[in-house]
């Protein structure tokens, strides 16, 4: 009516009603990971064909809410799938300290354990790394979907604030969380 694009007219009000930058790969914020639709592991495990990276301190949870996961990872890694675990190193300081905080029976270096144990059950050889950098993040890569997890204080790795993420521009958010893990894959040592 006016001859002017809504933006021109309104440009703070289209930026906060639309994505139209970095906030465009946001898929969705949780409060916590335990808040992340239960299913959501499960079709980025079974979507993915190229990519699948763990990068979480143990990625426990994975064991308990995906059905036949070493099997289903073993199965795509023997077709060319990239599947990467980057678990804590159950030995380091940072790992010991972290348990001290979080007092809880099933410790850090059990929930490892465990994940290493599931990831021998897979039908083909997955990469395994250790490192106690990440205690305070984690980022799972699926393709071109991610979760990453922001841990707060004294909560386990559940009660971290959680973002689900899908790749729409180089550089981007995405990209950078990327980055992020294969840095910390290239320090880690071979588990």
């Amino acid at each position: 009516m006016l001859g002017q694009d809504v933006e021109v007219l309104w440009p703070e009000v289209v930026r906060r009603a639309v994505k139209v930058g970095s906030d465009r790969e946001l898929v969705g914020v949780y409060a916590r990971r335990s808040d992340l639709p239960r299913s959501l592991f499960r079709e980025l495990i079974d979507q993915a064909g190229t990519r699948l990276w763990f990068g979480g301190y143990t990625s426990y949870f994975v064991w308990l809410e995906v059905p036949n996961a070493a099997a289903t990872l073993g199965a795509k890694a023997q077709v060319g799938a990239d599947v990467r675990f980057l678990l804590g190193d159950p030995g380091s300081a940072g790992t010991t300290a972290r348990e001290r905080i979080e007092a809880t029976p099933l410790t850090l270096a059990t929930r490892i354990a465990m994940s290493q144990a599931e990831i021998a059950k897979s039908p083909e050889p997955l990469a395994v790394r250790l490192s106690d950098r990440h205690i305070a993040m984690s980022v799972w890569v699926f393709d071109d979907e991610a979760i990453v997890a922001t841990h707060i204080g004294a909560g386990l790795g559940q009660d971290s604030v959680t973002m689900h993420l899908q790749r729409r521009e180089a550089g981007g958010p995405f990209d950078r969380y990327v980055e992020h893990f294969e840095s910390l894959w290239a320090d880690a040592r071979a588990a």
